[in-house]
């Protein structure tokens, strides 16, 4: 059975992703050098063959529209089907923001039951991986699942950021925990399901009833021990951008001489929305090694172990060490970038520092995600020339050199915002 819909969840907020999701919604944030988070379950849909898909937005989602646009990057700029962009909106008997990811999928169900579905499947917008979603829709129809989810086996230091599902000799699902302090397994869910569209119509129309809202709580929890739920495990490479480290992280695996993300495969190709840009440059007595170096960047420093998104200047002397740099961010000459995540438009003073020394104090205002070295810098934000900064400091957006007051030298965990 072919796929002919997919509804993509993509209005979240990514609160653990402080700087880089306050004006952008999670599935629009940059990622790998080249793309946003969205292009990996859109470009899943096209090469599984689905080319008629609902994006349900919410927060901050203006850049995520503009990206997406019409959807010609991905082939969807069609007159039946194509991709549909789903916004909160007031009606007469539904309507208002979405209360949940339950309540998004109901507030739409007009859209849904038009398509005439026996099965549904919905997939989260701020997920990297690389997956034929055909075969899973075979797996949930073999198994004539009310509901399959898509697992997958992660570190044990990992577990408690996940739903942890428990599953029987037949892969059937048979508890869930959402984000337990004590895992029972080290199965994660990967924010990938398929319903069977007529219980989850019933369920949902049930459930706002009862102002329930969520579809892990209120559709599959509630509902272990009365419906049938398996489990389909997924062996590929998969990216849960859920806090800074794990942003940073999976841009750095990107970075391995063999990756288990194979972005350069021909037959399973990653679409992206892209301006227009000039090829990179990279000067005279130039150092780049074991970095991704997006179009129309400038290079006549060193990037060594980085991601450089395009447009990026980077000038004489300047240094770029495990860092990853937006679009169109300039580093000025003599100027030290380590282990850093700097947004779009940044600008580093000449002979700026970010990122020395052995102090790790935690950030003093999110000291749950900037805790083991790494600095942030929030778009538009401009670094004094000869500042210093050193580890797990918290620049906000739009902070212009001024906001920096008198202070040139920042101490470990520092935060400035506007």
């Amino acid at each position: 059975m072919s796929i002919r819909f997919a509804l993509i969840l993509a209005g979240g907020k990514g609160n653990h992703l402080s700087v880089l999701s306050i004006e952008r919604a999670k599935a629009a944030v940059p990622f790998g050098g080249f793309y946003r988070l969205i292009d990996f379950p859109l470009s899943n849909c096209v090469n599984s063959g689905i080319y008629d898909v609902g994006i349900l937005t919410q927060y901050q989602p203006r850049s995520l529209i503009e990206h997406i646009g019409v959807g010609r990057p991905w082939d969807m700029d069609r007159k039946k089907g194509g991709i549909e962009l789903l916004q909160p909106y007031l009606g007469k008997t539904v309507g208002g923001w979405y209360r949940g990811t339950g309540d998004a999928i109901y507030q739409n169900l007009n859209i849904v039951q038009r398509k005439k579905l026996e099965h549904l499947l919905v997939l989260s917008g701020d997920h990297a991986y690389m997956m034929d979603y055909n075969f899973l829709m075979d797996y949930h129809l073999d198994h004539d699942a009310d509901i399959t989810l898509v697992v997958t086996q992660v570190k044990s230091e990992d577990r408690s950021r996940f739903g942890i599902v428990e599953i029987d000799e037949n892969n059937r699902v048979i508890g869930f925990e959402e984000k337990p302090s004590q895992p029972k397994t080290n199965i994660a869910f990967m924010g990938i399901y398929v319903f069977r569209f007529d219980f989850l119509n019933e369920c949902l129309q049930k459930n706002v009833q009862e102002s329930k809202y969520d579809l892990v709580n209120n559709v599959i929890i509630e509902n272990l021990n009365s419906i049938k739920i398996q489990a389909f495990f997924f062996d590929g490479c998969w990216f849960d951008i859920g806090t800074i480290k794990a942003y940073w992280e999976a841009n750095m695996h990107l970075l391995e001489p063999l990756p288990c993300f194979n972005l350069y495969d021909p037959n399973w190709v990653i679409y992206t929305n892209r301006p227009q840009n000039p090829p990179a440059k990279i000067g005279k007595g130039t150092l780049v090694q074991s970095s991704i170096i997006g179009e129309g960047t400038v290079i006549n420093g060193e990037v060594v172990h980085s991601v450089v998104f395009p447009g990026v200047v980077i000038e004489k002397g300047a240094k770029i060490y495990d860092s990853i740099i937006f679009n169109d961010s300039t580093i000025k000459a003599g100027s030290l970038v380590e282990r850093s995540v700097l947004d779009k438009n940044v600008i580093v003073g000449e002979g700026s520092i970010i990122g020395t020394g052995d102090d790790y104090t935690p950030n003093r205002l999110r000291p749950d995600i900037l805790n083991w070295g790494v600095n942030l810098v929030g778009k538009n934000s401009q670094i004094p020339p000869h500042s210093i900064i050193p580890r797990n400091c918290l620049i906000g957006i739009n902070i212009p050199t001024s906001g920096f007051g008198k202070m040139t030298e920042l101490k470990s965990g520092s935060v400035i915002m506007g």
